[in-house]
């Protein structure tokens, strides 16, 4: 499964989170340690919903807008 994930700086340093797992986030000096942190992060929070609750499915679209 794939989730989009929206990474933004943040002071010195990026965090991110996942638009379809409230809750799910992560930070770092930079994108690509953002981007490793919630790919470990996405397993453990589905994990901690419990098994009576659905996992999510990803319904975010990410793209990008020219101008």
């Amino acid at each position: 499964m794939r989730y989009a994930v929206v990474i933004e700086k943040a002071g010195k340093g990026y965090s991110g989170y996942v638009p379809d797992l409230p809750g799910c986030v992560a930070a770092g000096a930079s994108v690509e340690a953002v981007k490793a942190r919630l790919a470990e992060a996405i397993p453990f929070h589905l994990d901690g919903m419990g098994k009576d609750e659905a996992v999510p499915v990803p319904e975010s679209v990410v793209g990008w807008v020219e101008i």
